[in-house]
């Protein structure tokens, strides 16, 4: 009979990670995590979590101009990055320590150190090896810069959440979820922002009425956006920087933020060398039960880039944990995941975008509305909020709901709930507003617009 020190060892230890070592500690497994960063991973140390956090920062910049509509005289507001940088690491800090307890409490041996995976059944931390029964890798994955003449001079997401002092002018290359964030993050903290993207749209993926809205409301607040433009090299100046696109106008910079996208954190595990498929971006491949082609190895997450949300890699967490140990199938459904992009203003979506929409069936019909809010009324900032629906016409069911506008992110979580529920454009027009509200629109708008 083969002994293992371990049941379960899991490497990484962000959300997925813990949630899994956790749930299997609770059932009897014996568990091991080891880390070699920050307990949390990315989302409670370099993302999600201290980008909220820089956002409701930023936001106060609109807040103040916002408040003389309303009868609220101010003195010249002082912001000071040092002081929001030492409340976040306090912050970061604490969480920290949430996770550790939550490790230790539950039964989980937490190892601090990089792992390496010797065989099947075999991890090797601070050149100490443990046999295992099962191996999960859960590392989430790491910001990605293609190569370029001046590669050096650029920073990530990761060193953003550590400058030392804020820059008066930034340049942000990439056009999806961090880059757009960040873009509304740095104006908002008032540095002049300049966002470069090699598309015609940003948010690749969303839908196109929310692409095109967002850019208007982030032009409208002061943000420089270059379209079609891919940046060719960076050179270092007595100023700052200057980034060279093969157009006319160089862009100059005193900071270089590359937000260009991620990749799986697959380097330096050993996956390939012991037979875990990788795919030519370094995710690996699993199966329906998250299997790699190694038998007792399992990866969930974003290492395996499928869908790189939090909530799903903790939901994959949970099934894989139910599924090994728990006696019961508990699989993810993949569909009508909700989403929100904490630009300023939010966007919050679920379900099909209206091309989608589009590609599966003949009969769509859309609902929309742009209005301003009723803060805006007073603010004298000229925000507007769009919220479009999108109808299936023969069976009444609404395939996806897509918001641009303050809140959107809270408010979709309920709208989730309704399209995974199947509710039909009848149901949601007869339910009772919550007035006065934005999200009472979604309840009244009865005219299609196309």
């Amino acid at each position: 009979m083969t002994s293992y020190d371990y049941d379960l060892f899991v490497i990484g230890a962000g959300s997925g990670g813990v949630r899994a070592a956790r749930m299997a500690a609770g059932l009897g497994v014996r568990v091991a995590i080891a880390e070699h960063l920050y307990l949390g991973g990315t989302c409670v140390n370099v993302g999600c979590v201290p980008k909220k956090l820089f956002v409701y920062a930023a936001h106060f910049h609109d807040d103040f101009q916002a408040s003389k509509g309303f009868g609220w005289s101010l003195g010249e507001p002082h912001f000071s990055w040092s002081k929001l940088l030492a409340q976040k690491n306090q912050e970061i800090s604490r969480l920290q320590g949430i996770y550790g307890n939550l490790l230790n409490n539950s039964g989980v041996t937490v190892i601090d150190g990089k792992a390496v995976v010797q065989d099947a059944h075999t991890v090797i931390v601070n050149g100490q090896a443990y046999r295992c029964e099962r191996i999960l890798i859960a590392t989430g994955g790491w910001p990605d810069i293609p190569d370029f003449p001046g590669k050096e001079h650029v920073i990530t997401s990761n060193e953003m959440f550590a400058l030392e002092q804020l820059p008066k002018r930034i340049l942000i290359v990439g056009g999806g979820y961090i880059a757009v964030e960040f873009a509304g993050i740095m104006r908002g903290l008032g540095v002049e922002t300049t966002l470069c993207y090699r598309g015609k749209q940003l948010l690749r993926g969303f839908d196109d009425d929310v692409r095109d809205f967002v850019a208007q409301e982030m032009q409208k607040k002061g943000i420089t956006i270059h379209f079609d433009t891919t940046i060719q090299a960076i050179t270092k100046t007595a100023d700052g920087f200057v980034a060279d696109s093969g157009q006319d106008q160089p862009l100059e910079a005193d900071l270089v933020l590359y937000a260009t996208g991620r990749a799986p954190n697959t380097a330096g595990l050993g996956l390939e060398a012991v037979g875990v498929a990788l795919d030519g971006r370094g995710a690996i491949q699993v199966n329906a039960e998250y299997q790699t082609t190694i038998s007792s190895i399992y990866a969930l997450g974003d290492v395996t880039d499928r869908i790189s949300l939090t909530p799903v890699a903790i939901a994959e967490a949970m099934a894989l944990v139910n599924q090994l140990y728990g006696g019961s199938a508990t699989p993810v459904d993949y569909d009508n995941i909700p989403t929100a992009v904490f630009c300023q203003p939010n966007v919050g979506t679920v379900g099909l975008s209206e091309t989608e929409a589009r590609k599966r069936y003949s009969d769509i019909v859309i609902y929309k509305s742009v209005f301003t809010p009723m803060k805006h009324s007073l603010s004298g900032l000229g925000e507007k909020t769009l919220m479009k629906m999108v109808v299936r016409r023969s069976t009444d069911q609404v395939l996806g709901i897509h918001i641009v506008g303050a809140e959107a992110g809270e408010i979709i979580q309920g709208m989730a709930v309704a399209i995974r529920a199947g509710a039909t454009k009848a149901v949601f027009d007869s339910t009772i507003g919550v007035h006065p509200t934005a999200a009472e629109e979604l309840v009244t708008m009865r005219k299609a617009v196309e």
